[in-house]
């Protein structure tokens, strides 16, 4: 038997405490190193999940395991919550996204419990409260593979399975320094019929969508940490940091140490 106590316990925060108060962490184009669940209960948005564009409503469950490149931009009347867990496989969730429109008022209600549980857990701060959040982690497991059974059969397009390969280069070498046109040559296609299939899938072309994954890592490391804007700049395959400070200011109309006291700035004003 899996020794859950052993393992990273499971978080539970609104999506805006999720975001830390910056859309752009979750609008740009990203992944995780930990699977996540978002329950939405309330708006509308849109997410792009391994490429593809699709609609979020209400009660809409997303899952995304580790790796997972994404993004997701919700109306200014949204609320939902984000689940994070450091170890979703040994919970019991598996390795593949989904994305749950959830009709049924009672399975609606019983998630919603069981993250309202997790979050009055999360507030008590009491004794062995990592195996209870891992406990009520696996409760969500079971309740979302109990909306799969007998799930409607979807077969991939090929536009599809190929921007979902051109998703995973993107989250695996996007430190590499690798141009679209490089990639596009390690799928086996032409930059062209690349950047038109993301185009369908997602309304992006190749190019946009590696610009924002690069610009989600480069935001992060400039704006959560203390790193060398050189050392970011060199990190992320940058040929200079001159370079790297053009695409910053090109890209958020600011520069990299605009940008990182500004967070500074908000970090250190009182909640």
């Amino acid at each position: 038997m899996q020794d859950h106590s052993s393992l990273p316990a499971p978080a539970i925060q609104t999506i805006v405490q999720f975001a830390g108060g910056a859309p752009w962490r979750l609008e740009l184009l990203h992944a995780h190193d930990h699977d996540v669940l978002f329950w939405i209960t309330r708006g509308q948005g849109r997410a792009i999940v391994e490429g593809t564009r699709r609609g979020i409503g209400a009660h809409n469950a997303l899952f995304l395991p580790a790796g997972t490149l994404h993004s997701l931009e919700l109306g200014p009347q949204s609320f939902g919550l984000a689940l994070s867990l450091p170890d979703g496989p040994a919970h019991g969730f598996g390795r593949m996204a989904r994305h749950l429109r959830i009709r049924d008022q009672q399975a609606q209600a019983d998630l919603t419990a069981i993250l309202d549980a997790m979050q009055r857990e999360n507030g008590r701060r009491a004794a062995l409260q990592d195996r209870a959040m891992a406990a009520h982690a696996q409760l969500v497991a079971v309740w979302m593979h109990r909306q799969e059974i007998d799930p409607p059969t979807v077969r991939d397009t090929a536009a599809q399975r190929l921007v979902a390969a051109y998703c995973d280069l993107l989250v695996r070498r996007h430190r590499s320094g690798a141009s679209m046109a490089d990639l596009a040559e390690a799928l086996g296609v032409t930059p062209t019929h690349l950047s038109r299939s993301c185009k369908q899938m997602c309304g992006l072309t190749a190019a946009e969508m590696q610009t924002q994954v690069t610009l989600h890592a480069a935001r992060d490391l400039i704006e959560s940490g203390k790193t060398p804007l050189s050392g970011i700049a060199n990190h992320l395959g940058f040929g200079s940091a001159a370079y790297f400070s053009r695409f910053i200011t090109h890209h958020t109309g600011k520069t990299p140490s605009a940008l990182r006291q500004a967070r500074a700035a908000v970090s250190k004003s009182p909640a």
